[in-house]
C-alpha cells in the first residue's frame, strides 16, 4: 500500500474551483465551504459567474469560477493567487491560469481538453496545455473525470446526461480526500435534497465516494494537506452570505419589534436573493411580494410603511433609477423606508454579475429637488445583517426613508457568522402621536420633537386622520402648501432630520491601527477584507498605517472630520471613479486621494499594499 504524507504545515489555502455554468460549480463550491466551516476553519468566498443565463458551453465567457480561502488563522478575503485550481474544460484553464501561483496544484478533467474543447477556449492550433509541457511550473493532476464518473455509475439506470452532471461530485470527493475532509456533510445534503429522486441521491454519493476513494487508491498522489481549525470566538456559527444576512437582519428588526415586515421588489441580479431568502420566513408573518416592475414595487412598499409595517424594497442600479421618484415621495411623506441597492457594475444593465461601488453618488443625490436620505454601507456579508437593522431602527425612530448599500461581492460572498441571540438586539421605538401633536382637537400629522421627527400615525384610528400627498406640505398640518417661505422652511426640516442622525448614531472607530499615523486608508463597503488584511500585514512590517471603514456615509459620524485631520495622508481605495473622495474633499476640505478600480472584480491585498506603500513613501519623503 503507498504511504501517504499530510502535510499539516499550510494555515491558508485558496481553491478555484472553475467550469461551466452547467458543471455544478457553485454547489460544488458551496459544499466545500459548509464542510470546513463545520470542521472549524474560517473562510470567506467569492462565486463569480457568467450573466447569461445559458452562457456558451465550452467558451471563456461561458466559465463559472467559486473561490474560496480557509484556514487556521483569521481570513478576511478570498485571496489573492489560488494554491489549487480545479477546472472542468480547457477554456477554465485558460481564464484562470494567470491567478494560480507558481507551483500550484491543477487538478484538470481530461474529457474538457479534448478538440471540440481546446478549438472553443481558442488555444492555438489546438495545442493541448496539459501535454505541451506550458505548465510545468505547476503541480499537474489530469484526471478524467467524466470517464470515471461514468464508469462508477454505468450500473445506475441514469441517462449519459443525468450521469454527466455528477461529476462534480467526483471532483469534490477528491479535494475532501487532498485536504482531508471528510463527505459525510455532503453525503447527507445530497440523500435530504434528492429524498424524492433516491436514484439521483444514490448516483451522486456513489460518484462522491468514487472521487474521494480515487486519490487513496491512485498510485499519482503521495500526499494531501490538513489545515487545522481557526481560534474562533465561542459561540453559535453559521454560514451567511451577505444576501442571506440582509434578509435575516430585516426579520430579527420587524420579529424582536412587533413589526409586520413587508418586502416588496421586482427581480434583479444580484438582489433577487434577499426576495427568496424572505420567502422562506412567513412563519415568521413576513409578506413577501413580487411586483410587476419596480416601481411598483418601491410604491407597494410605501404603501404598507403607511399601514404601520416595517416596509422594504431592495434592487440594483438600474431598478434604483426607476424607483428614484417613488424615493422622493417616501422622501416629502416622512415615513420610514428602507431601500437596499445590491450594486453590481454599471452604467444601464451594465454587468449583472460582477461587482462595483458606483452607486453611492447615485443614492445621495439620485433625485429630484432637495431629498435628503440617510446612507449606509455593508462591509462584509455578516456585516449585512447589523447594517440592516440599524436602518431599520433609524428609519423608524427618525421617520425617514433610509438606504443601504451593499454589492455583488459581499451578498453572493460567505462566511462564517456568530449569530445574535434576541437580547443582543436593540429596541426599535417609533413615535406614536400624543397629546402634543394636537391643536385644541385638530391633529397635527406633522408637529415635531426636537429632531423634526414627526409621529407615524397609522389609518384606522379615530382622530388621526390625515391627509399624504407628493405636494409640499404645510408645516405642522399637513395640508398642501404653495408658499414660498414654507416650502423653504420645509426643505431646511427636511436637511436639519437627516443631519440629526449623526446624534444617534456611534463615534467612528479606527478599526486598525492607531491615529495621528502617518497614512490612513478609508473605505466604505466590501473594500474591508482587503484594506484590513493589507493594513495588518504592513503594520507588522513597522509602516505607520491605519484603517477606518464607513458604515455611516450620510451624515458621517460626529467626530470623523477630527479623526481625519489627525493623519498625514488619506488613501480612499474604491471600485469607482473617486466617489467617496468626492464627498470628503468637498465636506472636509481633505485633499484625499482616490485609488480605482473598476474591472468588476474586488481589490485584492496586494494591491491595496502597493497604493499604500507608494503614497507611504511620498509622506515619508516629505516629512
Amino acid at each position: 500500500m503507498k504511504e501517504i504524507n499530510i502535510n499539516r504545515s499550510k494555515k491558508e489555502v485558496v481553491i478555484l474551483f472553475a467550469g461551466d455554468s452547467g458543471d455544478g460549480i457553485q454547489f460544488t463550491g458551496g459544499q466545500f465551504t459548509e464542510t470546513v466551516e463545520l470542521f472549524g476553519n474560517d473562510i470567506s468566498t467569492f462565486p463569480n459567474f457568467p450573466a447569461e443565463i445559458r452562457a456558451p458551453i465550452g467558451t471563456e465567457a461561458g466559465v463559472s469560477g467559486f473561490q474560496l480561502k480557509f484556514g487556521s488563522v483569521e481570513v478576511f478575503t478570498p485571496g489573492d493567487q489560488y494554491d489549487v485550481l480545479v477546472v472542468m474544460n480547457a477554456a477554465a484553464l485558460k481564464v484562470n491560469l494567470h491567478n494560480l501561483r507558481q507551483g500550484g496544484v491543477i487538478v484538470a478533467n481530461i474529457s474538457g481538453f479534448d478538440s471540440k474543447n481546446l478549438k472553443l477556449a481558442k488555444y492555438i492550433d489546438d495545442e493541448n496545455p496539459l501535454t505541451n509541457d506550458s505548465l510545468e511550473n505547476y503541480e499537474v493532476h489530469a484526471i478524467d473525470i467524466s470517464k470515471l464518473t461514468k464508469e462508477a455509475l454505468k450500473d445506475s439506470g441514469l441517462s449519459v446526461k443525468e450521469i454527466d452532471r455528477c461529476k462534480n461530485m467526483f471532483v469534490l470527493g477528491f479535494i475532501y480526500w487532498m485536504f482531508s475532509q471528510s463527505p459525510d456533510n455532503t453525503i447527507k445534503f445530497i440523500q435530504h435534497k434528492f429524498k424524492s429522486k433516491p436514484e439521483i441521491a444514490d448516483a451522486n454519493t456513489k460518484a462522491l465516494k468514487t472521487g474521494y476513494h480515487y486519490g487513496e487508491t491512485s498510485e499519482t498522489f503521495t500526499s494531501r494537506y490538513e489545515v487545522k481549525p481557526a481560534p474562533l470566538q465561542k459561540g453559535k456559527y453559521r454560514n451567511i452570505s451577505g444576501n442571506q444576512a440582509t434578509a435575516l437582519g430585516m426579520v430579527a428588526a420587524a420579529n424582536h419589534n412587533n413589526f409586520e415586515l413587508m418586502y416588496a421588489s421586482y427581480p434583479i441580479t444580484p438582489a433577487s436573493d434577499i426576495l427568496h431568502e424572505l420567502s422562506k420566513h412567513k412563519s415568521f408573518g413576513v409578506k413577501t411580494f413580487q411586483a410587476e416592475d419596480e416601481i411598483a414595487a418601491v410604491c407597494a412598499a410605501i404603501g404598507a410603511s403607511f399601514g404601520g409595517s416595517l416596509a422594504i424594497t431592495g434592487s440594483s442600479g438600474p431598478g434604483i433609477a426607476l424607483k428614484a421618484e417613488a424615493m422622493g415621495l417616501a422622501v416629502m411623506l416622512e415615513l420610514p423606508l428602507i431601500v437596499v441597492n445590491v450594486q453590481r457594475g454599471g452604467p444601464s444593465t451594465g454587468l449583472p454579475t460582477k461587482t462595483e461601488q458606483a452607486d453611492l453618488l447615485q443614492m445621495l443625490y439620485g433625485r429630484n429637488g432637495e431629498a435628503p436620505m440617510p446612507v449606509f454601507a455593508a462591509a462584509s456579508p455578516k456585516d449585512c445583517f447589523d447594517t440592516i437593522y440599524e436602518a431599520c431602527r433609524i428609519a423608524i425612530e427618525h421617520m425617514t426613508p433610509v438606504v443601504v448599500l451593499s454589492d455583488g461581492y459581499i451578498a453572493n460572498g460567505a462566511e462564517p457568522w456568530r449569530f445574535p441571540t434576541s437580547k443582543d438586539l436593540k429596541t426599535i421605538t417609533p413615535r406614536r402621536p400624543d397629546k402634543t401633536d394636537f391643536l385644541e382637537d385638530k391633529f397635527l400629522p406633522y408637529e415635531r420633537d426636537e429632531h423634526e421627527v414627526r409621529p407615524w400615525a397609522v389609518p384606522g384610528i379615530k382622530g388621526f386622520e390625515h391627509r399624504l400627498g407628493g405636494l409640499e406640505k404645510e408645516l405642522r398640518t399637513g395640508n398642501v402648501s404653495y408658499n414660498p417661505e414654507n416650502h423653504q422652511e420645509m426643505i431646511r426640516i427636511r436637511e436639519k432630520k437627516v443631519n440629526d442622525i449623526a446624534l444617534d448614531l456611534p463615534d467612528q472607530i479606527i478599526h486598525r491601527g492607531n491615529e495621528g499615523a502617518d497614512l490612513l486608508v478609508l473605505g466604505w463597503g466590501s473594500t474591508f477584507g482587503s484594506i484590513e488584511r493589507a493594513v495588518k500585514d504592513l503594520i507588522e512590517e513597522g509602516i505607520s498605517v491605519a484603517h477606518i471603514h464607513l458604515r455611516h456615509i450620510n451624515p458621517f459620524p460626529k467626530n470623523l472630520e477630527s479623526l481625519l485631520r489627525s493623519f498625514k495622508r488619506v488613501i480612499i481605495p474604491e471600485m469607482n471613479r473617486g466617489q467617496l473622495s468626492k464627498l470628503i474633499r468637498e465636506r472636509f476640505l481633505i485633499d484625499a486621494i482616490s485609488v480605482n478600480k473598476t474591472k468588476g472584480i474586488p481589490f485584492s491585498v496586494e494591491e491595496i499594499k502597493q497604493a499604500i506603500l507608494k503614497h507611504q513613501d511620498h509622506v515619508s519623503t516629505s516629512a
